[in-house]
């Protein structure tokens, strides 16, 4: 083959390689479009059941007050679950998280806390160990101390 045929191959071959090449990225496209589509189109009713579990279920905050301190959530967490730099335990009142994430993290905790089962503690206690945690009111924010900002 002379240099000039091989110059002819080499950009035939370089025209369908970048063609294979656009197609791919085409079909990436369409089917990243197509997925995008159905997790919209299936999303939607799970958004709407997700809203209705992150609902706590009824709780008695005064039972859940006196829980708190029996079962011993107050040793780790403080009597306000305040948290406390002592034992490493994080702030859980009033909590961030959903009644179902709650749930799910006494069950399962990631960090030195040990599980507690439902033949611990009842999923009805921990709703009102929640209703308890959730009438706690936030702490007032540094600025809205007046001695810590003299």
């Amino acid at each position: 083959m002379t240099r000039a045929e091989d110059r002819a191959e080499a950009s035939v071959t370089q025209g369908k390689t970048e063609g294979a090449m656009r197609t791919s990225r085409i079909n990436c496209f369409a089917a990243s479009l197509l997925l995008a589509l159905i997790v919209v189109l299936f999303d939607i009713p799970i958004a709407r059941a997700q809203q209705a579990s992150d609902a706590a279920p009824a709780g008695n905050a005064q039972n859940g007050k006196k829980l708190f301190n029996t079962v011993g959530c107050f040793e780790c967490h403080g009597r306000q679950g305040q948290g406390a730099s002592q034992t490493g335990a994080a702030r859980i009142g009033p909590p961030m998280l959903s009644f179902d994430g709650f749930l799910s993290y006494v069950r399962q905790p990631a960090n030195n806390m040990p599980p507690y089962t439902s033949k611990a503690i009842p999923d009805q206690d921990l709703a009102d160990i929640y209703a308890y945690l959730k009438s706690i009111p936030m702490p007032p924010k540094g600025k809205d101390i007046p001695l810590l900002n003299k």
